[in-house]
């Protein structure tokens, strides 16, 4: 008998110290485990064949790059960030800077060579200069000793001032937002009364005890870095704020870092601009103000819990069906280089603040199909006939999408049994470690991997069946960035093939109820509307078939007329023929009307037994979609990477992302300049990145309450061989059914190949409450 229980996510980070010792006051509930099924057997473990370069630099690492870069020597003149104001130099994040893909090859190339050299990188905000900035610079080479030096990191940034990002442009951090605050709360203050009856709420500062308000505002807050505004929505305080939008805007113009030059540039109510409080009183006291639709503070409804006044479904009281690793696991783990194996698969996992988990080096028995495949940027935009809505352009790296990975649910995110492990980033001396919050598990696919059911004249229908079990390795990680959970999905399939999986929930943006924008969303509670917008999720495919000499071949159906010698009768006649052809330069580009065209990254030099080159097939799957908007004021040219489903470049070190994680602030006048990659070079037999974008026009409906459900808000893509091998990979599969018709006994033949049916007890208990006092 088994008995297990529900690891539950009541805590989201351990804190690990400058020293490296660890605290927790994680609660947990903690696992009992009996039986014998192995389903809570650890993964076998093997041995990394070579170290992790990717991997992210360690917590000692950072403290003494920390230490570092406060040194007098190194000459930064830096504030500890605890105590800084807007016009000192402290910095605002440290992490792994990636290592260049030609120092790497080598090293994997043969064991003798020694691995590249780690570095970090470092963002320093420089209020104390004459012209305020925010600088990037390289520290390394890592471990620091005597030959670490201190760099501006400008190589990785095309948009002509390297890694350095204006004042007004840089990230609207804590300090910025405080000294804005004072504005804003003596300009609430003078217009509490009218506040009080239009939306129900007053703002009289952050820290204020009689503030009634939480403040939103959106990015970006710059244009080109010259100025600098923040456009400020209201929503009542709560779980649920994002589902409580109220019809009040403040736009400030605080440009600079002296707060004593912000100004107001406007109120907007009731789809109205003025320009003054005078203004706005008028037209209040002319009662021109009047909403009828009011919003509800009451957000009962709102929430992720069990809703009794719904009835209740019929079984429902029943544990629902679960995915199980019945006798163990199937898979190989390093744990410490963060490496797996599995069915011939191969691959290393690595993991940054900015970016979140990547996966390198990912190779299908023996031979290497992908460098590099990792999340480039999750982004979105937004429509709507007010400031917040029409203003909103979001790119999460900027907010850190790697920080926001948090613990997962065992059973419920990740079945019961999953390989968990921790994710650990840095901020400042310290690193945050996100207990429990990136999972592994082997599923059955839900569909066989192949059948065929061999037909005769027999009573059974068939002389032979042969079916084979269908199996997939998935990782996971779910990011909770703002109000949004999207969950990101790596699934390894036992055919060769990988699929990557992007679902959305959480909480709607939305806006007030407007009853004449309905053209922006339609109304999904009393007072609020789900506005309109776009996810746009970038991803980078660094493909390596065999080798670095590689191409995107096109193969187009056409359509053709054409007569054949044993049909005269039917004279010229529609046919369709395939049209191949080999992209030679670099290029943005979509998917084909009807997906009439298939697109193969391959190896020119190295075909199969059957002649045919070897790649693996680009298959688009489920809201393969790009951004709606082409020439928005808000994302004219810091986010081109969103505007087509497809782009192909030469792979270089100075390209290692699609976006900077600073660019949101600047649509005008980027730090990179996606465009910028396609500069003609060619592709053909060359080293090529395939970037792509999977995502979300998001419809909103009544059905996004409480939250968005992760059964439509869903995109895929797959990457399939294609004539990579010799025939299908399924003959080496163990675990299958292979049914014969025996005539002289009129019976069914099984062979199991060995692999029985298991059998396993189980039975849920309830969950303990325990306090793990480890992490």
């Amino acid at each position: 008998m088994l008995s297990y229980y529900l690891s539950a996510a009541l805590g989201l980070a351990t804190v690990v110290s400058a020293a490296g010792a660890r605290t927790s006051t994680r609660e947990r509930i903690e696992r009992q485990l009996e039986g014998t099924c192995g389903i809570f057997e650890p993964a076998p473990t093997v041995r990394a064949p070579r170290k992790n370069v990717w991997a992210q630099m360690s917590a000692e690492d950072n403290v003494a790059v920390w230490n570092l870069l406060h040194d007098p020597e190194t000459g930064l003149n830096l504030t500890d960030p605890a105590e800084a104001t807007l016009t000192d130099n402290y910095v605002f994040w440290i992490d792994t800077l990636p290592v260049n893909k030609t120092d790497v090859l080598p090293y994997l190339k043969s064991c003798s060579h020694p691995p590249p050299p780690k570095y970090a990188r470092a963002v320093i905000f420089a209020g104390g200069k004459d012209d305020p900035d925010s600088q990037e610079y390289m520290i390394g080479p890592l471990p620091v000793g005597p030959e670490t030096r201190v760099e501006k990191l400008d190589y990785i940034f095309n948009g002509g001032d390297g890694g350095r990002v204006p004042y007004n442009a840089r990230y609207f951090d804590g300090k910025r937002s405080a000294a804005t605050d004072p504005l804003l709360a003596s300009i609430m203050a003078n217009i509490s009364d009218i506040t009080e009856d239009l939306i129900g709420g007053s703002y009289f500062g952050s820290d204020n005890e009689n503030t009634t308000l939480w403040v939103s505002s959106p990015t970006p807050v710059s244009y080109d870095g010259t100025q600098a505004f923040r456009n400020i929505m209201f929503r009542y305080p709560g779980p649920a704020t994002y589902l409580t939008p109220l019809d009040f805007f403040v736009l400030l113009n605080c440009t600079g870092t002296d707060p004593s030059h912000y100004r107001l540039r406007g109120f907007v109510t009731a789809s109205r601009l003025f320009t003054s409080v005078a203004e706005l009183r008028e037209a209040y006291e002319a009662g021109e103000l009047s909403n009828e639709i009011k919003q509800t503070r009451n957000t009962d409804w709102a929430m992720l819990d069990y809703k009794p006044e719904l009835g209740q479904r019929d079984l429902e009281s029943k544990l629902a069906p679960q995915s199980l690793e019945i006798g163990g696991k199937r898979y190989r783990v390093d744990e410490k280089e963060r490496y797996v194996e599995y069915m011939g698969w191969s691959f290393y996992v690595a993991y940054t603040r900015t970016l979140g988990v990547t996966y390198h080096d990912i190779k299908y028995k023996g031979e290497r199909i992908l460098y590099e495949l990792s999340l480039q940027e999750a982004a979105a935009q937004y429509a709507g006939f007010q400031p917040k809505a029409a203003n909103t352009v979001y790119h999460d790296t900027y907010y850190g999408l790697g920080t926001y990975m948090g613990t997962l649910v065992e059973g419920f995110d990740c079945p019961f049994g999953s390989t968990i492990w921790n994710l650990t980033y840095h901020e400042g001396n310290r690193s945050i470690t996100n207990a429990d919050s990136f999972c592994i598990y082997e599923s059955d696919s839900g569909y066989p991997m192949s059948r065929h059911r061999y037909e005769d004249s027999t009573d059974y229908g068939f002389s032979h069946l042969g079916t084979i079990k269908g199996t997939a390795l998935t990782t996971r990680t779910i990011a909770t960035i703002g109000n949004y959970d999207y969950m990101f999905d790596y699934i390894f399939h036992v055919d060769g093939s990988i699929e990557i999986v992007v679902r959305a929930s959480g909480y709607l943006q939305s806006s007030f109820f407007y009853p004449d924008q309905g053209r922006f969303g339609p109304r999904i509670q009393q007072g609020t509307q789900g506005s309109l917008h776009d996810h746009i999720l970038t991803y980078k495919a660094d493909f390596d078939i065999i080798d670095t000499a590689n191409s995107l071949e096109v193969s187009e159906l056409v359509l053709v007329n054409q007569s054949q010698p044993w049909f005269p009768e039917l004279g010229l006649f529609e046919q369709m023929e395939l049209s191949k052809s080999t992209m030679d330069k670099e290029q943005q580009f979509n998917w084909m009307p009807n997906n009439r065209a298939m697109y193969c990254i391959v190896n020119p030099n190295a075909t199969n037994a059957w002649g045919e080159k070897r790649g693996y097939r680009i298959v688009p799957g489920k809201s393969n979609i790009h951004l709606t908007l082409n020439d928005s004021p808000f994302s004219r040219k810091q986010t081109p990477f969103t505007k087509t489903h497809l782009a192909l470049t030469r792979q270089r070190d100075t390209e290692p992302f699609a976006n900077s994680w600073a660019n949101v602030n600047l649509p005008w006048k980027p730090q990179q300049d996606f465009l910028k990659f396609f500069d003609g070079d060619d592709v053909v037999e060359e080293d090529v990145v395939l970037w792509f974008n999977l995502g979300m026009h998001h419809f909103t409906r009544a059905e996004d309450v409480p939250v968005t459900l992760y059964t439509e808000a869903v995109s895929s893509i797959v990457f399939a061989p294609q004539s990579f091998n010799d025939r299908a990979q399924d003959g080496d599969i163990l675990n299958r059914r292979w049914i014969t018709y025996n005539s002289e006994t009129d019976a069914l033949e099984y062979d199991d190949y060995g692999v029985e049916l298991g059998q396993c007890t189980v039975k849920l208990t309830e969950p303990v409450l325990g306090i793990n006092r480890n992490g």
